[in-house]
């Protein structure tokens, strides 16, 4: 497979080893913040993998799309415009996979949380929050992992209605209040945990991501994935699809 790399960061340069080591795959390109994008810069790719930040992909979105080669997104911090993204996908005919985190091990991990707050949620002396710690180069804050874990909490913990990212000083959170709390510090590549608390009991549910090999690897390998559905059937997909059907 040929892959176009758009973006150059510590992603993209750790994208692009995993596939010249591979020795099976190749790069087409790399495009990076000086790069002219059009849809001819996608010639001759099997598919396109964007690690940029949100304002780079969402004005590239159109050529990407234009190309007709399928697109794998890391790229977060565009959630708002999420339903018009892929509207955007559908009506154009190609076909484009977004995760927040492409690690098999976070994808592990957040449905480990999905099960943990289903758990608890008929016991309301259990309580749960979430929190992650990040380098200080990530843009986005909270993380879109963190964001997914939440989403993911709230849709199984009926109590859970809410997501604060932010306490002010003169209240306390409120009981249907899911708190997510970030942290920005050093080098750290990503380190999420959900936080179960009672009087008789805590635990915790937590990833510690040890390099970027895992998150690089998966990009790969979901973009080899997206490739092949994309010639039957092309559209919008999520890291969910993907899982569903090597799980099953």
């Amino acid at each position: 497979m040929k892959f176009t790399l758009v973006g150059s960061g510590r992603m993209g340069q750790q994208i692009a080893g995993i596939i010249n080591r591979s020795g099976i795959h190749e790069i087409a390109a790399i495009l990076d913040d000086r790069s002219v994008v059009t849809a001819e810069s996608f010639l001759g790719s099997d598919a396109i993998i964007d690690f940029t930040v949100r304002d780079a992909f969402l004005q590239n979105l159109p050529s990407m799309l234009q190309s007709r080669v399928p697109v794998v997104v890391g790229t977060t911090g565009w959630d708002d415009e999420m339903d018009s993204v892929r509207q955007r996908v559908v009506e154009s005919g190609s076909s484009l996979l977004y995760s927040a985190n492409f690690s098999l091990g976070v994808n592990i991990f957040l449905r480990t949380v999905r099960e943990a707050a289903r758990l608890i949620a008929p016991f309301e002396q259990f309580d749960i929050a979430f929190a992650e710690h990040h380098h200080t180069g990530k843009a986005d804050f909270p993380s879109g992992t963190a964001l997914r874990a939440a989403d993911m909490i709230l849709s199984v913990n009926p109590r859970k209605r809410t997501i604060v990212r932010e306490l002010s000083d003169d209240r306390k959170i409120a009981p249907d209040e899911l708190q997510v709390a970030a942290l920005r510090l050093g080098s750290v590549c990503g380190r999420h945990t959900a936080y179960i608390d009672s009087e008789s009991d805590e635990i915790a549910v937590s990833h510690n991501a040890k390099n970027r090999e895992g998150f690089a690897a998966g990009a790969v390998q979901t973009a080899k994935w997206l490739a092949a559905r994309h010639t039957t059937s092309p559209g919008f997909y999520t890291m969910d699809d993907f899982l569903n059907e090597m799980f099953a």
